[in-house]
């Protein structure tokens, strides 16, 4: 029985870590302004070879 309390205990650690990655990551993302998003995109496009569309 103390197996499952220490599984149970170790996957709601994952669990929460996870939920924090996700976190920091969509702060990081909100923080651009809107011209910054459209100088990346631009930078993406113009590095990208002919032909390819995706």
């Amino acid at each position: 029985m103390r197996w499952w309390k220490i599984l149970g205990l170790a996957g709601v650690a994952g669990v929460a870590a996870t939920g924090v990655a996700i976190a920091r990551a969509e702060r990081r993302r909100r923080a651009y302004t809107p011209e910054e998003i459209r100088a990346r995109l631009r930078e993406r496009v113009e590095g990208q070879p002919e032909g390819r569309s995706s």
